[in-house]
Order: C-alpha cells, then sequence, then structure tokens
C-alpha cells in the first residue's frame, strides 16, 4: 500500500510539475515563504565574518558599558528572567521579525549590539544548560541579526564561569541556589 501510494504521489508531481518527485524538487515543493539555500548561502557567508567579532569577557563587558550599545539576549523569556548579564535587554530569538528588533534596537541598522547564549557559560546549569555546539543559540541569533541588516553585532566569544564577578550576571536568586 505505501509503495502504491508514494508511486501515486509521485505520478501526480510528474504530471503537475514535469519534474519527478526527489530531494531537489522538495524544496520546490515546500512552503514558498521559506528559503533554504539562501539561508545556507547566508550562513557561508556570515562565517567568516562572524569569526572576526568575537570578544573575550573583559572586552564584552566594556564594549557592553558604552552608552548606545544593545547587549541582546535571545534566550527564553524564562530562562531570561531566571538570570542574564547585567544590562541585557531580552527578545527571544522565536520573536525575530523585522519589526520586533527594530523595536527593541531603534532606527540605526548600525547600532553595537552584543550577544551570548548558554554555551558562553561553563557552569551547564539552569538557566544557561549547554545545548548541542552546532545549535548554540549565538549562530542562530548572529545569523539572523545579519540577514535582517544589522551587522555590527558582536559575540561573546569564550566559555567563562557565570560566578565570575566579571561577567555581571544578576539574576533574582543567588547563583549558588542555581546548581
Amino acid at each position: 500500500m505505501r509503495k502504491q501510494l508514494l508511486v501515486a504521489i509521485s505520478a501526480v508531481s510528474l504530471t503537475l510539475t514535469g519534474a519527478p518527485l526527489n530531494a531537489q524538487n522538495a524544496q520546490k515543493a515546500g512552503s514558498p515563504l521559506i528559503d533554504f539555500p539562501n539561508y545556507v548561502k547566508m550562513t557561508q557567508e556570515v562565517e567568516p565574518y562572524r569569526q572576526t567579532r568575537l570578544l573575550k569577557i573583559s572586552k564584552f563587558r566594556k564594549r557592553a558599558a558604552k552608552d548606545g550599545v544593545l547587549l541582546l539576549d535571545a534566550r527564553s523569556a524564562q530562562a531570561f528572567a531566571q538570570g542574564h548579564i547585567e544590562g541585557a535587554v531580552n527578545l527571544p530569538l522565536p520573536d525575530f521579525t523585522a519589526e520586533s528588533l527594530a523595536k527593541v534596537i531603534g532606527d540605526n541598522p548600525n547600532r553595537e549590539i552584543l550577544i551570548y547564549c548558554n554555551n558562553n557559560f561553563i557552569n551547564n546549569i539552569r538557566p544557561v544548560v549547554t545545548k548541542a555546539r552546532p545549535l548554540a543559540l549565538n549562530i542562530g541569533t548572529f545569523i539572523n541579526l545579519y540577514g535582517y541588516g544589522y551587522k555590527n553585532v558582536y559575540e561573546l566569544g569564550e566559555a567563562v564561569d557565570l560566578k565570575d564577578p566579571a561577567v555581571g550576571w544578576v539574576s533574582g536568586a543567588s547563583i549558588a541556589s542555581l546548581q
């Protein structure tokens, strides 16, 4: 039955599109609002650029203290409420749209933006539980900001202990209770 169904779907696809159903045509069959090939292209463009925008914690905090710099935390609202770097503003990555970014960042697309994520912390405890390395939030956040036209982005480029006073971690609970 499954084989017959696949044959029927392939036949309909061939009839409607003039092309067999395969991996290359599967993208064309998906949502016209999703563009995976250009996402891959943008990712390849961003990767070498991002490498020049990684900062040690001392430079990261020094830049964050400058007037007009936005320290953006793209973790969930719940994780942000449990703790974040002092001075950070929260806009969860799933909520990124042109409108929401403009509201948080302001009118200047060249505004300096600093980002960090769970994988910048060695603690691996709530609210900074380590994610799979290729899926670290910084990667998606950087790519999204770049894709929306915000290219003056710098990223915390090392893993640090959130208990280190240089980090400037703030939360409703004491750091000791987060373990």
